[in-house]
């Protein structure tokens, strides 16, 4: 693959990751503009519904997972192109999480439904701040890195990445894993939540708790002990307020 090739595909994976991920906060807001959203779909026997949804919640979070760790990633790269490795990775994710889309069937059983109008904006506020959180928290970790375009970069400009370092910008001085935080507020801030979207976020919050301890793994065998120190002065997912040393040192992006 030429150096030129190898950004081309990183800018066009890049491209699909974004396009899904702005539909991802549609499908999981429900909103009406959208054919096909969480609660908006093709309609099932409850039992199949429960089946599929499940699946393709396990068919993504195993994607994810399994792609995401060193020693895949050593044996990837004697196939794929070390420079778009990720682009790979973030192209398969998009892929995962459009099956998702296609193939979910609602179960429109009403769990709550908040219909103070003040409560529900309070909600919504939630919604669109958990979002916020995950987008902010990307670009605090490295946003063109976690999603390919740099390693492309840097390919085509005969340039080595910079050795991996522990950072704590913003979010990360109070919590260790803030993006997982921002996607636990947007999965379950919903005004009205059916089992439907239930199944989906306790699904997709199971994967994350699995995939953060994973994470965690793979970062203490990267840093050792700075990120051990690092872990012990910060929250995991809610914020941990204390002061902390100047030598403190927080998670890279991975």
């Amino acid at each position: 693959m030429s150096r030129a090739t190898a950004l081309l595909f990183a800018i066009i994976c890049y491209a699909i990751f974004f396009a899904t991920f702005l539909y991802l906060i549609v499908f999981v807001g429900n909103f009406a503009f959208a054919t096909i959203t969480v609660d908006n779909g093709p309609q099932s026997p409850l039992a199949l519904a429960v089946v599929v949804d499940l699946a393709l919640i396990a068919l993504f979070g195993l994607q994810h997972s399994v792609m995401a760790r060193p020693a895949f990633k050593a044996k990837w790269t004697r196939i794929v192109p070390p420079p778009v490795e990720r682009s790979v990775f973030v192209l398969a994710a998009s892929i995962a999480l459009i099956i998702v889309f296609l193939c979910w069937r609602p179960i429109d059983t009403i769990v709550w439904n908040v219909t103070n109008p003040i409560l529900a904006d309070l909600i919504w506020l939630l919604f669109w701040a958990g979002w916020a959180t995950v987008l902010i928290s990307t670009f605090l970790i490295n946003h063109f890195e976690l999603f390919g375009l740099q390693q492309a970069w840097f390919h085509v400009r005969g340039r080595d990445a910079a050795k991996p370092e522990l950072r704590h910008p913003m979010f990360y001085c109070y919590v260790a894993h803030p993006l997982y935080s921002g996607f636990f507020l947007a999965f379950w801030a919903a005004p009205k939540m059916t089992a439907g979207h239930l199944l989906l976020a306790l699904g997709l919050s199971a994967y994350m708790l699995v995939a953060i301890r994973y994470e965690e793994h793979d970062l203490t065998n990267l840093f050792g002990e700075d990120y051990r120190r690092y872990r012990s002065g910060v929250g995991m997912l809610m914020p941990r307020f204390r002061r902390r040393s100047r030598n403190s040192a927080a998670r890279s992006p991975s």
